[in-house]
C-alpha cells in the first residue's frame, strides 16, 4: 500500500496513488530489473540488476537471483559457499558513484549543496549548463519534481546521450520534467527560455564567467546563480566577473570537506582517507533591472588586483584559453565515449522493445 496522509479540511485519509517519477523503484519486494546492492561481511559492495534465473558469481560462490527476487528491502541472502550478503537498494549517491561515466561526476557532497544552497524547490524552473555524466541532473530533477523544469544544456552530443541513458536507467523512464538541449550556452539558452523566466541556474564548466549575460537575462529578479569550478583561479575570474557585470548580488564562494570516522567500540577516530576538494562552489542573486549593487564597505588587500592596485585583471585570466586539461581534468579517451555510447543505444532499443 501507498502512504497516506490526512487532508486537513476534509480529514479523511487520501493514497498517494500518484507517484512520482522514480519512486515506484525505490519501494517494495525486490522484482526483476531492480537494481541491487551486495554488502559482503568484509564491506564490499557489488550492485547487480535482477534478472529471473540470472546468477551472480564471485570467487566465493555465486547465488541465484530468483533467491533476492520477492525479498523485501534490507533482507539477507546466503551463497552457495556460505557467504551472507546484505540486500539493499542502492541510493542516489551509490548509484552516482558507479553509474557509466562520460565526464567526471559531480560528487554528492556538491549535488546536496547545490541543492540546498541554491535553493532548488518543487516546481522550479531550473537550467543546468554542463550536463557531463547526469549525476547533478538527478539531484535536480528530484529537486524540482514532475511538476519543476529542468532544461540541460550539453556541448558534447555524446555526453549528453550517456547522460540520458544513465537519468533514465535511474527514474526507470525518461523525466518529465527533463529536457536536453545539445549546444553552447549562450547560443541555445535565448532560444530556449523566456526571458525573465527562470528561477535557479547552475553552471559547471570551464568558463562561466562566458555566460553571465545571457543567464542574467535568463533569471528572475532574486533568482540563484550558482557556478561549479575545480580550481581557483577558474574561482577568481568568475567572482570578479560577477562584481564588474553590475546585475549579481556580491558572491559568496566555499567549498567543503567531508571526512568519515572508523566506528569499532571505543575504537572511534577519524578515517585515514576523507573525500577533499572535488571543487569550488560560488553563488550570487539576481538583482531586479536597473538595480545597482550598492558599494562594497569592505576594502580590497593591497595588491590584491595586481602591483598596480588599480582593479586591472591578471593577463593570464583575462586571455588564457582554458582546457580540461589546464584545470587538471583527466581527459576521457574516445574510444571510451564510443563505447558507452553504444551501450547506452542498445539499453534504450531494448526498453523500447520490452514496451
Amino acid at each position: 500500500m501507498g502512504c497516506r496522509w490526512q487532508d486537513l479540511d476534509s480529514g479523511t485519509m487520501t493514497d498517494a496513488s500518484a507517484q512520482p517519477t522514480g519512486a515506484t523503484l525505490r519501494r517494495g519486494p525486490f522484482a526483476a530489473g531492480d537494481r541491487v546492492q551486495l554488502t559482503d561481511p568484509k564491506g564490499r559492495l557489488h550492485t547487480i540488476t535482477l534478472v529471473a534465473g540470472g546468477q551472480f558469481f564471485t570467487h566465493r560462490g555465486s547465488l541465484q537471483h530468483d533467491d533476492i527476487i520477492g525479498s523485501p528491502d534490507g533482507s539477507t541472502v546466503t551463497n552457495t559457499a556460505g557467504v551472507e550478503y546484505l540486500l539493499l537498494r542502492p541510493l542516489l549517491a551509490d548509484y552516482v558513484m558507479s553509474m557509466p561515466r562520460g565526464a567526471a561526476v559531480v560528487y554528492p557532497k556538491d549535488s546536496g549543496q547545490i541543492v540546498q544552497m541554491a535553493d532548488i524547490f518543487p516546481g522550479a524552473c531550473v537550467v543546468e549548463a554542463g550536463v557531463g555524466s547526469g549525476a547533478l541532473s538527478m539531484s535536480l530533477l528530484r529537486a524540482v519534481g514532475d511538476g519543476g523544469r529542468l532544461y540541460s544544456f550539453e556541448r558534447r552530443e555524446d555526453f549528453a546521450d550517456i547522460a540520458r541513458a544513465n537519468v533514465r536507467d535511474f527514474f526507470g523512464a525518461e523525466h518529465p520534467a527533463w529536457r536536453v538541449e545539445v549546444g553552447d550556452l549562450v547560443e541555445a539558452l535565448p532560444r530556449t527560455v523566456e526571458r525573465g523566466t527562470v528561477d535557479r541556474v547552475v553552471l559547471d564548466m570551464l568558463a562561466p564567467w562566458e555566460c553571465l549575460d545571457v543567464v542574467a537575462d535568463a533569471l528572475i529578479p532574486g533568482g540563484v546563480l550558482i557556478c561549479y569550478v575545480a580550481t581557483a583561479t577558474q574561482l577568481s575570474r568568475v567572482a570578479e566577473d560577477m562584481r564588474d557585470h553590475g546585475g549579481f548580488t556580491e558572491p559568496s564562494a566555499w567549498e567543503s570537506l567531508v571526512r568519515g570516522w572508523h566506528l569499532e567500540g571505543l575504537a572511534v577516530r577519524p578515517e585515514h582517507r576523507m573525500h577533499g576538494h572535488t571543487g569550488f562552489l560560488v553563488t550570487a542573486r539576481r538583482l531586479a533591472p536597473g538595480v545597482t549593487p550598492p558599494l562594497r564597505k569592505r576594502r580590497p588587500a593591497k595588491g590584491a588586483y595586481g602591483e598596480a592596485g588599480d582593479g586591472a585583471e591578471s593577463p593570464a585570466l583575462s586571455t588564457q584559453e582554458w582546457n580540461p586539461e589546464d584545470v587538471g581534468e583527466r581527459p576521457v579517451s574516445e574510444k571510451k565515449i564510443r563505447k558507452m555510447r553504444r551501450a547506452a543505444t542498445v539499453a534504450q532499443q531494448e526498453d523500447e522493445r520490452d514496451e
